[in-house]
């Protein structure tokens, strides 16, 4: 099969929420294989990284299927009527216990969300007591897409909700903010923001929010990370956030698409640092969603993750179309991934 060449696609109209998921999966299909691998090594397996194409069969990773897991819960929350932490709370974290029941966890999970999900089915006192306080890795915002594209939600319902599912299983404030402003970015992209402004909004945002603490969302939360108020919690993650989102625009102002992007803003493992660094991706290649999907799969860090918040940033922009179809039809869970989209597009 011929690898895929770089699409260059019209603007959604109204396939945002299509687009993004897609992205998302065919950007953790993509990064599956290379995870783990520094870049020589990706080349010796891969050939040239502006040609690699997708596996076969295009199985995705934990990214996609919490993913999945998350859409799934809010689904189920916004079935009841407006999205609110208590009706948002039991069945997403049902969806995350299924998840780490499944037979099909077995894609490289990461460590936190195990042990929170082991803690959430416990269900020994509050959820606050699973929350993993310490930890801010990307398994908080690699599955926060779905709250960016549901329809309707205002600015503080989407705040919450981002920092909410965040908080299930990785409770550092970094985790909280970053998945907060992954949310964000996608809706502005999905909303017809252009590429060129999308970092000062994001920078204004993350100064706007800095030491609000969503409480009707997060509880107690703060109290479990020993900070002397709600306000200096959160200030830590959004001040981390801020620092990332400098080096994407030091990154920026001199880009080297033939680089390992993970050398200018990190390799991803941690929520800020998978941000910038599928933004990163996402910005160097705007018009060309395959490529920046490559890029990023192409990269010494963790990168099945960036790939996916790649592609969701891609296909939020440009819709559904942006994908080839031959990659489209074969990304595992496309059936579900399609039926998401189309109930949020619509």
């Amino acid at each position: 099969m011929a690898p895929a060449q770089p699409t260059t696609a019209t603007r959604p109209g109204r396939t945002a929420a299509t687009g993004a998921l897609l992205g998302l999966a065919l950007g953790d299909a993509l990064g599956y294989p290379t995870e783990f691998d520094d870049v020589p090594s990706i080349l010796a397996k891969c050939g040239p990284w502006r040609t690699m194409d997708l596996p076969a069969p295009a199985l995705i990773t934990d990214d996609t299927q919490m993913t999945l897991a998350l859409a799934r819960g809010l689904r189920t929350a916004l079935d009841g009527g407006a999205l609110d932490p208590r009706a948002m709370l039991s069945p997403v974290r049902d969806e995350f216990v299924a998840w780490y029941r499944s037979p099909d966890n077995d894609r490289a999970p990461g460590n936190t969300c195990l042990t929170a999900c082991d803690l959430l089915e416990r269900g020994d006192g509050p959820w606050q007591r699973a929350s993993q306080v310490h930890s801010k890795g990307c398994g908080a915002n690699m599955r926060v897409v779905p709250v960016a594209l549901i329809p309707g939600l205002d600015e503080e319902r989407r705040a919450g909700a981002a920092q909410l599912q965040a908080a299930l299983t990785h409770g550092h404030p970094t985790a909280l903010a970053a998945s907060d402003l992954t949310a964000h970015a996608v809706r502005l992209l999905a909303e017809g923001v252009e590429p060129a402004g999308l970092l000062a909004l994001l920078h204004a945002y993350a100064q706007e929010n800095r030491t609000r603490y969503h409480e009707r969302w997060l509880g107690d939360l703060w109290q479990r990370a020993g900070d002397p108020t709600p306000a200096r919690f959160i200030a830590r993650g959004w001040d981390e956030c801020l620092g990332a989102l400098d080096r994407l625009r030091d990154a920026l102002r001199a880009p080297a698409p033939e680089t390992d992007p993970c050398l200018a803003t990190g390799a991803g493992w941690i929520a800020e640092e998978a941000l910038a660094t599928a933004l990163l991706c996402f910005l160097l290649f705007p018009d060309e969603p395959v490529t920046a999907l490559r890029r990023a799969a192409c990269s010494s860090g963790d990168s099945d993750s960036l790939a996916c918040l790649a592609g969701a940033f891609a296909g939020a922009r440009l819709g559904a179309d942006a994908w080839p179809a031959d990659w489209a039809d074969r990304v595992e869970h496309r059936e579900e991934l399609k039926a998401f989209g189309e109930l949020w597009d619509r």
